[in-house]
């Protein structure tokens, strides 16, 4: 995938996830649907801060999230609506400056995900941006959906049409 194509792929998916983040209610950011799963706030947060994982992966070689010996990368949790899209927006912007500012010969060198010092993974960093920032991305805004169907929250559209609003 180019720059070209990962920003057109970038602006409909936060476009989408930023729907979802302004329907989260600024009340229920502690409500989880069962025991073992993240807290709504936890999940929205997740979704406005996975833009972050582009430059780590355009401009480094590999991300340790479980360094030994170190703390792993602490992500800002957000505690209104406002909040989750303001920073959505704002990691989206340095997302797309990042991907904007790469060659696109970049996109096909390798990237690694290790933790604890132990390689995961390794693609050529368009795969990472697809699919472990933007595919990701796409999941989880997914579940934060079904939180929302939960709690009986409007439901935005993301790839069509939903039960609540059914027009495109």
């Amino acid at each position: 995938m180019s720059a070209r194509g990962t920003l057109a792929a970038l602006d409909q998916i936060v476009a989408s996830a930023r729907a979802h983040l302004e329907a989260v209610p600024d009340d229920r950011m502690e409500w989880r649907p069962h025991e073992k799963s993240w807290t709504m706030g936890a999940l929205a947060s997740h979704v406005a801060n996975l833009p972050n994982w582009t430059a780590a992966t355009l401009q480094l070689p590999e991300l340790d999230v479980s360094p030994v010996g170190g703390p792993p990368p602490q992500q800002p949790q957000y505690d209104s609506s406002a909040a989750l899209v303001e920073a959505l927006d704002a990691n989206a912007a340095a997302a797309r400056a990042v991907i904007e500012s790469t060659p696109d010969e970049e996109f096909g060198k390798p990237w690694s995900l290790v933790v604890a010092g132990e390689t995961r993974f390794t693609l050529p960093k368009a795969v990472v941006i697809r699919t472990f920032i933007l595919d990701h991305m796409i999941h989880h805004r997914a579940q934060l959906g079904v939180y929302l169907r939960l709690l009986d929250v409007p439901v935005p559209q993301s790839l069509g049409p939903t039960a609540d609003f059914p027009e495109m």
